[in-house]
């Protein structure tokens, strides 16, 4: 388990310094093509604005993504009590507790730390459970938190954002640059101007194109690859938690009988939920963020021989 934290602390300044010099190499790009240093200045300082907001109000934007309502103690006991011994159990800070209405049976961890974390279930997931299998569920959500597996997920979720930030830049780049006045009229430039702002403009396309499926397509892939590989490690240390392996394995079971896809899904957030919120088809162990519920059941079923 510190094995596997260490690793994700490891994979986060890996993925940030990728992302630093991916987007200071196409800073110094646009500068270069433009012969213009403020250009790249430009786009790094507005993707660096861009990836603070979403390092630190990414756990919001994906749980409002999710529809959550955030509970307290009162408003809802049951849910809250499940999250709040494992915390106590743990010594764990407190989690933000959500409730997602939805009926299909599912719950969700995110945040960058154990301190601004949030987790939410689902109303079908608080309908068809019973104690314990509510209990072994959470245990997997906040072991991800334990585990630092919700950073990650969480500034890949970010760093997605920031390269359909970069697409719609080199839109607003080109459409300044060749579009028409401000009073709607072509822009009259010199045929050699033209002849030179053209491949800029080829290039600009290029990267924007790029950016664009590596937010709406490679992002997501990875993202999902990722998840998939700790979504093992999180069902054996919740199991731990709570040294119960059948409440998890129970659950799943009824996951994988009565749920249902989520009414409200987004292909940047699947990975932070409980099992695939997107209903199976053609490419499904491809697209995936979470391994087979029936390789997660012989694990923890492996497991529980030991207890």
């Amino acid at each position: 388990m510190y094995n596997a934290i260490a690793k994700n602390k490891r994979n986060t300044i890996i993925i940030i310094a990728v992302w630093v010099l991916f987007f200071t190499g196409i800073a110094a790009l646009l500068s270069w093509l433009t012969d213009n240093i403020w250009v790249g200045v430009a786009l790094l300082g507005f993707i660096l604005v861009y990836t603070l907001i979403q390092y630190f109000l990414a756990a919001t934007m994906a749980m409002g993504l999710a529809g959550g309502i955030r509970i307290t103690n009162e408003s809802n006991p049951r849910l809250w009590r499940a999250v709040e011994n494992l915390a106590i159990s743990e010594g764990m800070p407190m989690p933000k507790v959500y409730v997602i209405p939805d009926q299909s049976i599912n719950a969700m961890a995110i945040g960058r730390d154990p301190w601004h974390a949030h987790v939410g279930a689902t109303e079908g997931l608080l309908k068809i459970t019973e104690k314990y299998e509510l209990e072994g569920i959470m245990a997997h959500e906040m072991a991800h938190i334990k585990n630092y597996d919700t950073r990650v997920k969480m500034i890949v979720f970010g760093l997605v954002g920031s390269f359909s930030a970069l697409a719609q830049f080199c839109l607003l780049f080109i459409l300044g640059f060749f579009g028409a006045s401000r009073l709607g009229q072509p822009r009259q430039r010199s045929v050699f101007l033209s002849i030179l702002l053209f491949p800029i403009g080829l290039i600009l396309i290029a990267v924007g194109i790029v950016a664009w499926l590596i937010s709406a397509v490679l992002g997501p892939l990875v993202m999902n690859g990722i998840s998939r590989q700790r979504e093992y490690l999180a069902d054996a240390t919740g199991a731990l938690m709570t040294r119960h392996p059948e409440a998890l394995m129970s659950a799943l079971n009824k996951i994988e009988l009565f749920s249902e896809a989520a009414s409200r899904k987004n292909i940047a957030t699947a990975g932070m939920y409980f099992t695939n919120p997107f209903r199976r088809g053609l490419f499904a162990r491809l697209l995936s963020s979470h391994p087979e519920t029936e390789d997660r059941i012989d694990r923890l079923a492996e497991m529980a021989q030991d207890f």
